[in-house]
């Protein structure tokens, strides 16, 4: 397995896990994720896989099968009024294709993030998780995550 920067020819593979993150959403709060739609456009993904403050990072088999991604986001609040002007990388989305699942590549995957975050200077990772994904809510809890903050709602 290797992990890398995302390609343009890695689309076909990143929109089929997109399509299995959003089903795992849609099944969870079928109220809030419609369960027929695509998160980006082909052009909007073309563009992400070239902005270097969005990379989104695959783990892909000797054969280039993309077999997960981390879509991740560099972010920094200079000069703001309350919050200190640190580096966070937030995490916005990752994911590892269903029938790959246990073989650790979403922890090589986190992994690979982690050592990019530093690199980069950060201070942090961050990332938020739906209630309704109890595994992936598991998963970043044995990957050493803590609440960081709480979304919270009352449905009307």
């Amino acid at each position: 397995m290797n992990i890398r920067r995302a390609e343009r020819s890695d689309m076909d593979g990143i929109i089929h896990l997109l399509c299995q993150v959003l089903t795992i959403h849609h099944e969870g709060r079928p109220d809030l994720f419609k369960g027929d739609a695509r998160k980006y456009t082909d052009e909007e993904l073309k563009a992400l896989i070239q902005d270097d403050t969005k990379p989104i990072f695959v783990a892909a088999d000797d054969d280039n099968r993309v077999l997960g991604y981390a879509f991740c986001k560099l972010l920094q609040q200079l000069n703001d009024n309350i919050m200190t002007d640190i580096k966070t990388l937030y995490i916005d989305d990752l994911c590892v294709e269903e029938g790959s699942r246990g073989r650790h590549i979403g922890s090589a995957l986190y992994e690979y993030v982690l050592n990019f975050a530093r690199e980069q200077g950060c201070y942090n990772v961050t990332l938020n998780v739906w209630e309704c994904n109890k595994a992936a809510k598991l998963f970043y809890e044995r990957c050493g995550l803590t609440p960081q903050k709480t979304g919270m709602e009352k449905i009307l």
